[in-house]
């Protein structure tokens, strides 16, 4: 028996920010003094770096759980099954619900709680929680479920991975460049063909690279420094995701019995288009093989980084045919996998 997705959907918000809108900004180093060059350049190699153009932002009346019940909504009503007939609502999340300018941080109760309730989910024994896994969340929430349906505890699971960045971020930081808010979902239940989720790789590295990433001060030293928000050392960061994503890949591809010559698509956490790619390029490279074109979908030159809400929307967008140049049929495999604050590196095998 494996786990099969029976539906999917997405909430991608209104607001687009584009590169230009940070051409106004006063970024700093992280020692508070101001850069040696232009922002037009910061920009400049922002954009060569990490392939964003621009990214959306929630909408100020909205928090991440509720991204999370309009995406949930979608891919219940793509499911087409009774809400009331699922057994776990599972939400990947990192920061709960946070207003805008607000200094704090709201998950009490839990978020997954919060999508419930907005459901209108009358069953009691449909259990609600969430988990903070990094990055890698909305991953750990589907090995969760597939492990809930697989020991016969539940049918019928929703996992969703929701965050809104824009409101933990330094403004005086470029990272801020990076990240941005969306929520994406899926509905799962139990199949008995050979379809579905058929192998997957989960690890925390935390002996040396547990503070990566990090909450901390403003670079700007004026700043209430009881106030923090979300830091990363990106060169370690690139380092360590290019020697353990790809490895955990290589090993969740060989205890799946599949060839890599049959993976269709790789769904790759939208992080830094460069590092995606280098990780993806360095995986071929374990069978000693060269990356096939129209491999590996992406999302993030448009939408940003949206930490565990990337995954699931692209394979939202990409079931839909709303990404350009790729699509899937009936049959296809895909190898998803990603990385992120842990540090976590996580990857499943799925047959479409």
């Amino acid at each position: 028996m494996n786990i099969k997705i029976i539906g999917s959907g997405s909430y991608i918000p209104e607001i687009k920010v584009k590169n230009t809108d940070f051409d106004k900004h006063q970024f700093l180093n992280e020692d508070g003094s101001t850069f040696a060059y232009s922002n037009a350049i910061v920009i400049e190699k922002f954009k060569s770096i990490t392939g964003i153009e621009e990214r959306r932002y929630a909408e100020p009346q909205f928090c991440s759980s509720d991204l999370a019940f309009f995406a949930a909504e979608k891919a219940l009503k793509n499911a087409a099954i009774d809400p009331e007939t699922l057994d776990y609502i599972i939400f990947a999340h990192n920061f709960g619900d946070v207003k805008p300018n607000a200094i704090q941080m709201d998950s009490v109760p839990s978020l997954a709680t919060r999508v419930k309730n907005k459901l209108r989910i009358q069953n009691p024994k449909c259990v609600a929680y969430d988990i903070l896994f990094g990055c890698p969340g909305w991953i750990e929430g589907m090995l969760q479920a597939n492990a809930y349906i697989k020991s016969g505890m539940a049918k019928r699971c929703l996992v969703i991975g929701s965050e809104t960045l824009s409101r933990v971020v330094d403004a005086h930081d470029r990272d801020s460049m990076i990240y941005s808010d969306g929520a994406g979902a899926t509905v799962v239940e139990a199949c008995e063909d050979n379809d579905g989720l058929l192998s997957y790789e989960s690890a925390t590295y935390s002996y040396e690279e547990a503070n990566y990433l990090y909450f901390g001060n403003s670079f700007n030293k004026e700043l209430d420094p009881d106030v923090r928000y979300i830091k990363m050392h990106g060169r370690k960061i690139y380092e360590f995701a290019l020697s353990k994503v790809p490895q955990a890949m290589k090993s969740c591809l060989d205890k799946s019995g599949i060839a890599i010559h049959e993976v269709k698509k790789i769904l790759i956490h939208q992080a830094n288009e460069k590092m995606d790619e280098a990780i993806v390029h360095r995986f071929y490279k374990l069978y000693n093989q060269e990356m096939p074109d129209k491999i590996m979908p992406m999302s993030i030159n448009l939408l940003g980084n949206s930490s565990v809400a990337t995954l699931p929307t692209l394979f939202d967008l990409l079931t839909t045919n709303k990404i350009g140049h790729h699509s899937i049929e009936k049959g296809d495999i895909i190898l998803f996998a990603s990385v992120g604050a842990g540090m976590n590196v996580n990857a499943f095998v799925y047959k479409y």
